[in-house]
């Protein structure tokens, strides 16, 4: 990653790698900017299916998260659990919808 990447990592997901009781995280900068480019690729990806699936079967919208959720965990996406819970987090924020 060169330094003149204008990307801004949210805090948020900065967070996923810094462990209790540490300020900084414990991966490099190339790492996280990597998993971060992943995880929100997913969520933008995943907004479509979101919304239609929120159509179709007329489920809550938490409902539809719970569900993406349990489904980026199950699959062999390659996220961990803290970092698929930031995309259902990302997700529902790209969608305006409020998640728990």
């Amino acid at each position: 990653m060169s330094d003149d990447n204008q990307i801004i990592i949210p805090p948020s997901f900065i967070a996923l790698f810094v462990e209790p009781g540490r300020i900084k995280p414990s991966a490099s900068r190339e790492h996280i900017y990597a998993r971060y480019d992943l995880c929100e690729d997913m969520a933008n990806l995943l907004t479509e299916q979101a919304s239609n699936k929120l159509w179709e079967l007329g489920i809550t919208q938490t409902d539809v998260l719970e569900r993406i959720h349990r489904g980026l965990l199950t699959q062999d996406v390659g996220l961990t659990e803290l970092e698929a819970g930031w995309v259902v987090q990302r997700l529902a924020e790209i969608l305006g919808w409020e998640a728990e």
